[in-house]
């Protein structure tokens, strides 16, 4: 490795072109200036510099030295920028969570960056199970998921529980909701409408709803984009099943109609990120924002 003082000795005589002037810069002697730029080449193998007098030329050797020198220095400016990844107000923020959930945080997301213009925020909608993979992978630092996970993995803070929704179009508000009724609508699928399904029916304390297999109706359509998701549940074409969140989103929801279950269903979500790991201060930034959304 090449001695970082010879190295800010060359630039420096280079940059000012004169020996007398580096010295008087470095607070060094005239002689001492000479001494690391011969020992520089030394180490090198080659001359670095024509003596043209007192002022020098660089040689081709010595302009590859220059810039990787200077190189070196960005590096380093670099490196001491990224340290300082404890200010609340700067960095990039990685966060993942289901879908429905994006459509609620996202905005808030940009509000956060208008307010703090050097905080940017990477969100990605995920199901659980990728979530908590990109978490292990290092791809993605915090996510929001519907279960408590492994403790042994990932550290998990529980926010807050939000209602689950049976979404029908509106001509079906006075009719009895079963089985058979889901099976002739056909359901409206997207990436979470198993998980989102399985649980209502597990759970929702209806007779005419807890035998249902998610597997078994028809698919009237799949929509991967949560917000088109309700588009056409509001034109009178199939159900599905959403967070509360995605429905107060929708611009339409008057055309809805919403099951109202014997027991409500809840699903609970989970802040997590990867065990031991300290996540710098921007993402408690980030994260008050989130309970503020979340818990308002």
């Amino acid at each position: 490795m090449l001695n970082p003082l010879w190295l800010n000795t060359f630039c420096t005589l280079v940059n000012v072109g004169h020996f007398t002037q580096t010295a008087e810069k470095l607070f060094m002697t005239q002689p001492g200036v000479s001494q690391h730029i011969k020992k520089l080449e030394q180490a090198c193998g080659y001359d670095l510099l024509k003596r043209e007098g007192k002022s020098v030329e660089l040689t081709e050797q010595g302009r590859l030295v220059y810039e990787y020198a200077n190189k070196q220095k960005q590096n380093e400016a670099q490196l001491i920028e990224a340290l300082s990844f404890d200010d609340p107000h700067k960095g990039l923020c990685k966060l993942s969570c289901s879908g429905a959930l994006a459509l609620s945080l996202y905005p808030e997301c940009i509000n956060l960056q208008k307010a703090y213009p050097s905080l940017t925020t990477s969100l990605e909608a995920a199901p659980n199970h990728k979530i908590l993979d990109d978490i292990q992978r290092g791809s993605i630092d915090i996510g929001i998921v519907t279960h408590n996970p492994t403790p042994s993995l990932f550290s998990s803070e529980k926010l807050t529980e939000e209602p689950l929704c049976l979404v029908l179009p509106k001509h079906y508000q006075n009719t009895d909701i079963t089985i058979e009724t889901l099976m002739q609508c056909g359901l409206i699928k997207h990436p979470d409408a198993e998980h989102y399904l399985s649980l209502y029916f597990d759970n929702c304390k209806d007779h005419e709803l807890e035998s249902g297999n998610v597997n078994e109706f028809p698919v009237a359509s799949y929509i991967n984009q949560l917000s088109q998701i309700l588009l056409p549940v509001a034109q009178g074409i199939g159900f599905t099943v959403l967070p509360q969140s995605a429905i107060d989103a929708f611009p339409d929801k008057q055309e809805l109609y919403i099951h109202e279950p014997t027991q409500l269903v809840m699903e609970r979500l989970f802040l997590v990120h990867k065990r031991n790991r300290d996540l710098p201060k921007r993402y408690q930034t980030l994260i008050e924002r989130i309970k503020q959304v979340l818990l308002s």
